[in-house]
């Protein structure tokens, strides 16, 4: 286990305040008391620093817009989340085994105490019980993909989830226990750092004042950042809109068609190397050069379906299969 040492003793804080009891609280309700505020596990989001999700999309929750987003089904068996609530128990066992630290549940939404934080909010794996030097515990599993975040240590934003954990609890460290491939434990010690928990809350701030301004965030090139613009602006209306005098965007958008033109020299020129290597190599299967190697090497035949021969032999099948898929907006540059 890896234990950072914590910083100087500082003045006793006050205990989080209970907002409300989760024990049976369905999971639409829950949903709904998390966007009163910002849990610890949007704090990542809300300060741009999640790989998944952008500050836009996390805008979206918060505000309500996000009827049009695709939800993850907490029941499917092939989703990350599923797994992560299956094993929690199971992780937070096998800590209890290998530490000796008892950890019991918290079922609640916990809010900062302070008046001018309390869209603040938490919610705790489980809490650490009779040790000094822990008082919290994040329980967390990642599958084969998932696992090459943590070759370093704690990933950044699941460090920062834990950082605003321990700033609405006042408490001064917990332990991150991450179960890597299914049969892999390995236990982080974090330490509170008031630096960074001052610079989080200020920076989770300005992303709540988005919120209660109504202000969308500004989009941050991310999938996800398209996909909520997508979600926010899903149809056009058909005016046209003059940005001539404007010139920071005028000049993102010549910055645009510049970075494009650029793309496709590029492209164009990776097809050429490519195609030259492709050339050498003929028929091998591998080549070795200085720096790397490259193989080319055939697939698998595939078994698809010729759909257009079948409508065509079989057209009432289109009438009884067929479905509406709505249609996205496109982005062209004339």
């Amino acid at each position: 286990m890896n234990h950072p040492a914590l910083r100087t003793p500082r003045e006793k804080a006050k205990p989080a305040l209970r907002l409300v009891t989760t024990k049976a609280l369905p999971r639409e309700d829950w949903l709904a008391v998390r966007k009163q505020g910002i849990g610890s596990s949007d704090a990542a989001a809300a300060v741009g620093l999640n790989p998944y999700k952008s500050q836009l999309e996390l805008w979206l929750e918060k505000t309500g817009r996000d009827g049009n987003l695709p939800k993850t089904d907490p029941h499917d068996e092939e989703s990350p989340m599923y797994w992560g609530n299956l094993l929690e128990p199971i992780v937070a066992a096998h800590y209890t085994k290998r530490t000796g630290n008892r950890v019991r549940r918290i079922n609640a939404v916990l809010q900062h105490p302070d008046p001018d934080k309390t869209w603040m909010l938490a919610n705790i794996d489980r809490e650490v019980t009779g040790a000094c030097d822990v008082q919290i515990l994040e329980c967390k599993t990642a599958g084969i993909n998932g696992a090459r975040l943590w070759k370093e240590g704690v990933p950044e934003y699941v460090q920062l989830q834990v950082q605003h954990q321990l700033a609405v609890t006042g408490k001064a460290a917990a332990d991150v226990a991450v179960l890597l491939g299914g049969q892999h434990l390995e236990i982080h010690r974090i330490g509170r750092d008031e630096a960074l928990i001052a610079r989080l809350v200020q920076l989770e701030k300005q992303f709540w004042d988005y919120v209660e301004t109504d202000t969308p965030p500004p989009a941050d090139g991310s999938e996800s950042a398209e996909l909520a613009l997508r979600c926010l602006y899903p149809e056009d209306q058909g005016q046209t809109v003059d940005f001539t005098q404007d010139r920071k965007l005028s000049a993102a958008f010549a910055d645009l068609v510049s970075v494009r033109h650029s793309i496709a020299d590029y492209e164009k020129l990776e097809a050429q190397l490519k195609q030259s290597l492709q050339q050498a190599i003929g028929d091998a299967s591998k080549a070795i050069f200085e720096t790397g190697t490259v193989t080319w090497k055939k697939a698998k035949d595939s078994i698809g379906l010729d759909v257009a021969k079948l409508l065509k032999e079989q057209p009432d099948l289109a009438q009884r299969y067929s479905i509406t898929k709505p249609g996205s907006r496109r982005f062209l540059i004339a």
